[in-house]
């Protein structure tokens, strides 16, 4: 793990970061709601695309800064970094990696370029995947780092 993460700090991509179990539970409590809100009916598939996308991007911040890392503030492409951390934290098989990447692109395009890009089965697609890394990310948590989680 820390082999990569120690290169990005090196290049100035990463931060060393100390957290808490304060900050881990907000984060979690963020993967939680938004988890839930992109199940809303009634919403559009690219808002349920974001608002999913965005708890798969929770969690990737929660696990990296259990690892003791954060994305350094002015990082541009922040979201692949931390994409990308989750490879070398929670150790999330490629695939998923691979495609939280191929929708954090669809996210932007659906919210800068062009409405109503993102079909119902790609909002479910990602939903099923933010489930995926919030599971892996509790799991590692609960194995790696019970310290930081709230009892």
């Amino acid at each position: 793990m820390s082999t990569t993460l120690d290169v990005w700090v090196s290049s100035g991509s990463l931060q060393r970061h100390a957290t808490s179990r304060e900050e881990i539970a907000d984060l979690l409590s963020v993967v939680e709601r938004n988890l839930a809100a992109a199940q809303t009916s009634g919403l559009s598939d690219d808002w349920k695309l974001a608002i999913a996308y965005n708890a798969a991007l929770q969690a990737a911040k929660a696990a990296l800064a259990a690892a003791g890392f954060r994305v350094s503030p002015s990082e541009k492409g922040h979201h692949y970094r931390l994409v990308e951390s989750l490879r070398y934290t929670v150790e999330t098989p490629g695939r998923d990696v691979d495609l939280l990447q191929r929708m954090k692109k669809k996210r932007h395009v659906s919210d800068y370029e062009v409405a109503g890009a993102v079909s119902e089965h790609e909002a479910r697609e990602m939903h099923e995947l933010a489930v995926r890394i919030r599971d892996s990310v509790v799991h590692w948590l609960r194995k790696q780092h019970p310290d930081l989680l709230k009892q």
